[in-house]
């Protein structure tokens, strides 16, 4: 089916908008999931894109992150599934309603949000992605799951093992399109799409549109509906905006300073990597301050521990990326730091969107080094304003360079640990007695000297230190392998020689079994049989 894309507004749009949710037409179980969550009013996005899609046409939505686009596509897909006759034994494997997501918390989020507005239907949502184990997600889409939200990667893993169909999909959502493609998912998502059906509906959500998103948009959808709100140029309005100017250096000092204030109650900080968001928790926590950091890098059981204590004010302090960020829908963000400047001005609307949510108030921190001026000057030619320039503060506290490191084991302090005595290096060098073979030396030439044949046991001494009964064992192959005397009798393995040498056990063979611990440093091999 070819493609046409319209840029045009649909009649839908141009009509009279809801003014809030009880009159647009959706079923009552869908409204009773509403009352329940508190929904009373729809967003700008919600009240443009909730009537063509539920008239069934294709849609192309431009907005930012946190402006309701969830519900958009949702509960129109809800409303066409319950309308349709319910088959009484769901096919497995076949989901009929597919939404893309670029990471693994947006398309948690989004099933979350499938799970709120159909909490009165028997309507099921499967959510795969990567990170963790695939049994529980196979199992989900097998129970007959009739949404299924992914991620691209995931998905194809699943496609080729053939534990998902997806040529029974009417309804299909791309969300975040433009950082799915950033991330490199633009092949993953022509194979999905390339086995689904032709006739379907399809709905893409961006927050920007550059030229891949349009050519995307263009070989997916037929004849769509364009809304478009929240201008990727305006920030929000209760966003107030600072620019401190200071060296790369001193970011770090400036940042602990500014969360020392005692007026941040939940702050987001952005950095451009994943390192550096991990050399900044370990540098604040050097000085107190206790911060978690979330990234690709991170198992997904960690990283929804860390949203989890971010959401409930148990760790108010969290750093994170650009792309990990994406699906982080945290109310009461007062503060967002831009520790590193954004690579894409766009993104730094993104960024401080994340506060100011729900009426509500926020500040928004920008650290500016001499490097970052080019991007300073974009960001501000975008946003059509001149961040106002705060000065740098004149005494900015000192940072450690490292943790501080244990000390080091004196003699004193290593006889300690265990009642362990050492005594003076051996003329031999330090390196043979600390391996033990010093001890097995001489004694296995005392020991063949005084019965005369020649072979040599070791002793295991390690307890004698500890008033327990010294215990003797066979050298391996029975033989001294080394006749020539030590220079001094050396300590048990694993410790410096510095105490007088200790007596060996009287042997009351020349082979006598092994009933103590190991001696030595290796283990001799049995004679008989297996172990």
């Amino acid at each position: 089916m070819q493609k046409t894309h319209s840029s045009s507004t649909s009649p839908a749009v141009s009509a009279k908008l809801p003014a809030d949710f009880s009159s647009l037409p959706l079923e009552p179980a869908l409204h009773a999931a509403l009352k329940d969550a508190g929904y009373q009013k729809p967003t700008s996005i919600q009240q443009q894109a909730i009537p063509p899609a539920l008239a069934g046409k294709d849609l192309l939505g431009i907005a930012q992150t946190g402006t309701g686009k969830t519900a958009a596509f949702a509960l129109p897909i809800l409303q066409q599934l319950l309308k349709r006759p319910r088959n009484p034994r769901p096919l497995p494997r076949a989901p009929l309603a597919l939404v893309l997501a670029p990471t693994r918390e947006l398309a948690a989020q989004i099933g979350k949000s499938f799970a709120v507005y159909g909490s009165h239907t028997r309507i099921r949502c499967a959510v795969v992605f990567g990170g963790v184990g695939q049994f529980p997600q196979v199992r989900a889409i097998a129970s007959g799951a009739e949404v299924l939200v992914a991620t691209p990667g995931r998905l194809l893993d699943l496609m080729q093992q053939r534990h998902v169909d997806l040529r029974a999909v009417s309804f299909l959502v791309l969300d975040e399109a433009d950082h799915m493609l950033d991330m490199g998912f633009i092949q993953p998502i022509r194979r999905i799409l390339a086995a689904l059906p032709k006739q379907r509906q399809s709905m893409l959500f961006s927050a920007t549109m550059p030229a891949t998103i349009q050519h995307l948009a263009d070989n997916i959808l037929d004849n769509p509906v364009r809304v478009e709100v929240s201008p990727v140029s305006k920030t929000a309005d209760r966003v107030e905006q600072r620019l401190y100017k200071i060296p790369q250096g001193d970011k770090l000092a400036l940042l602990c300073h500014l969360l020392k204030k005692g007026d941040i109650e939940r702050a987001l900080i952005f950095t451009r990597t994943k390192h550096g968001a991990d050399k900044i928790v370990k540098k604040l926590d050097l000085v107190g301050i206790h911060a978690n950091a979330i990234h690709g890098n991170k198992a997904q059981t960690h990283r929804t521990r860390t949203l989890d204590a971010f959401r409930s004010g148990h760790s108010p302090i969290l750093i994170a990326t650009d792309l990990a960020a994406r699906g982080i829908d945290v109310a009461g963000i007062s503060h967002v730091f831009n520790y590193d400047m954004p690579t894409e001005e766009e993104t730094y609307v993104h960024r401080i969107g994340r506060t100011a949510r729900a009426e509500a108030e926020g500040v928004a921190v920008t650290f500016c080094s001499a490097e970052d001026r080019d991007m300073l000057r974009r960001i501000e030619k975008l946003i059509r304003t001149n961040i106002p320039v705060f000065p740098t503060p004149g005494h900015l506290p000192q940072m450690p360079l490292s943790a501080a490191r244990p000390h080091a084991r004196t003699p004193e302090r290593a006889s300690s640990h265990g009642g362990r005595q050492h005594a003076a290096p051996s003329p031999r060098g330090r390196g043979h007695e600390a391996r033990g073979h010093g001890d097995r030396r001489a004694h296995g030439t005392a020991h063949g000297a005084a019965h005369g044949g020649g072979h040599g046991t070791r002793s295991h001494t390690g307890g004698a230190a500890h008033g327990k009964p010294a215990h003797a064992r066979p050298a391996p192959g029975g033989h001294n392998r080394d006749a020539r005397p030590a220079a001094h009798p050396a300590a048990p393995r694993g410790h410096a020689p510095h105490a007088a040498p200790r007596s060996h056990a009287p042997h009351s063979t020349p082979h006598a079994p092994r009933t103590g611990g190991l001696g030595g440093n290796k283990r001799p091999r049995p004679r008989f049989g297996r172990r």
